[in-house]
């Protein structure tokens, strides 16, 4: 009776949820192997998710997966993730038209440390709890397997057919590639498929999910499970993120969207989520944060009640900025970008770090002004004309100045007005501004 009882408070305590359910509502499954769902609902079970530690900082096309693995933790199941030291050295073929750079030893473990820090931000690793997160890397099991063993042991198992029948394969062996495929990315469809085998082994993982582009590679690991141990191991893949433009997600012209606040700061983080489209918000929404179904088809209807509010948009920008970096990050970012648009002041400017303060005004034209010229005081006729070369002639300045639509660091200044070492922003910016949306700055060098 004890024993019932004890076992009673356990499947209490666990609470699965119906994860597939979830993730359906939310968008986030594009394929999962028939099973998986009534097989996750019977008791707590281990899904890993590889990422491949190509970059010191995850950037915002891993958060699927990340999200994907939070969920699974939060419906009451064990998230794995699988830092790919090994799978990393060799370099996925899915989705790619070119082999790419390998990676160095040295270099894969200083990204490997680095992600696990960012995951810390989404998954519970530290506590006691039963499905508590674990980080595994693959090169820990890997990097003894010699290549006679390998080829022996798992290659033996899945015949040159059965790989060749992969999208990831033939696209590379298509006609229309013109590089085609090395023998190292051929092998890397059996490294990711023992990688399933090995946790199926060593900690009972029998899920396995991934974006859609790695069905194939998932797949074969279900395989190998099946055919080496007469296991069943399951899979689940989520849809490839993309945009209603055809632009590609995460992706700006500075290059990726990271999440390390040093390669994309927080306030160009804020916006990109900020500038998403209608159509990309209703769907990022779901997908890119924990709120509820109730709640978000409340703020769905009110965008749609009144769109130019952009309800969604920043409702999104706010919840996924404070989730990646912090809420003193998501607030100055808010700040920041009133700073364009709203009743800003001087002390708004100089609240700004650097970076955000270039962020801000990235592309604004500038010139740089000796600091001797601002220790001695320099006039604001000449910092719009001569000096700076903002407006074409002190005449064009006199009349600006004349006509009130000449700002320093948004405030308004007239024709007597000196700039000084007080106006610094930085210690080495000056904005000036004429009328709303003309911008110039000077750089004190």
């Amino acid at each position: 009776m004890i024993f019932i009882f004890a076992v009673f408070i356990r499947k209490i305590e666990l609470m699965i949820k119906n994860f597939v359910e979830e993730l359906t509502w939310r968008g986030m499954i594009q394929d999962s192997m028939p099973g998986t769902e009534e097989h996750l609902m019977e008791a707590m079970r281990l899904a890993y998710v590889g990422i491949d530690p190509t970059a010191d900082s995850l950037h915002i096309g891993h958060l699927v997966g990340v999200m994907g693995l939070k969920h699974f933790q939060l419906s009451g199941h064990k998230p794995v993730a699988l830092v790919g030291g090994a799978t990393g050295m060799i370099g996925d073929p899915s989705g790619k038209s070119a082999e790419r750079n390998l990676l160095n030893e040295e270099t894969l473990r200083h990204n490997q440390n680095a992600i696990k820090e960012q995951l810390s931000r989404f998954l519970d690793f530290d506590s006691d709890a039963e499905n508590a997160a674990v980080i595994v890397n693959n090169y820990d099991w890997m990097k003894a397997f010699s290549f006679l063993e390998f080829i022996r042991d798992v290659g033996k198992h899945i015949t040159v057919n059965y790989m060749m029948a992969k999208d990831s394969v033939k696209k590379r062996l298509s006609s229309e590639s013109s590089v085609g495929m090395s023998f190292t990315e051929f092998t890397y469809q059996l490294v990711q498929g023992y990688d399933f085998l090995h946790l199926f082994r060593e900690m009972n993982c029998t899920l396995q999910m991934g974006g859609s582009d790695q069905w194939g590679n998932i797949t074969t690991g279900t395989e190998l499970i099946r055919r080496i141990d007469s296991g069943k191991g399951y899979a689940l893949t989520w849809p490839l993120i993309t945009k209603a433009d055809g632009t590609k997600f995460g992706k700006t012209e500075g290059g990726n969207i990271w999440l390390d606040p040093n390669r994309t700061s927080p306030y160009k983080f804020y916006q990109y989520w900020l500038n998403s489209s209608d159509e990309d918000a209703e769907k990022y929404i779901k997908i890119f944060t924990f709120l509820t179904k109730a709640e978000i088809t409340n703020l769905i209807n009110q965008h749609k009640e009144a769109p130019h509010l952009r309800v969604l948009q920043k409702r999104l920008a706010e919840e996924i900025t404070t989730m990646v970096h912090s809420e003193d990050d998501l607030q100055n970012a808010v700040k920041a970008s009133e700073i364009l648009f709203g009743n800003s002041t001087s002390n708004d400017l100089k609240g700004l770090n650097e970076q955000t303060f270039l962020d801000v005004f990235d592309g604004v034209p500038q010139t740089e002004i000796s600091r001797t010229d601002i220790d001695n005081g320099l006039g604001i006729i000449s910092a719009l004309a001569e000096k700076g070369g903002f407006l074409k002639s002190n005449g064009e300045a006199r009349r600006a100045l004349k006509e009130n639509s000449i700002s320093v660091n948004k405030e308004k200044v007239t024709e007597d007005y000196e700039i000084t070492s007080k106006d610094l922003i930085n210690n080495k910016f000056v904005l000036l501004q004429r009328g709303k949306k003309n911008y110039f700055l000077l750089h004190i060098s």
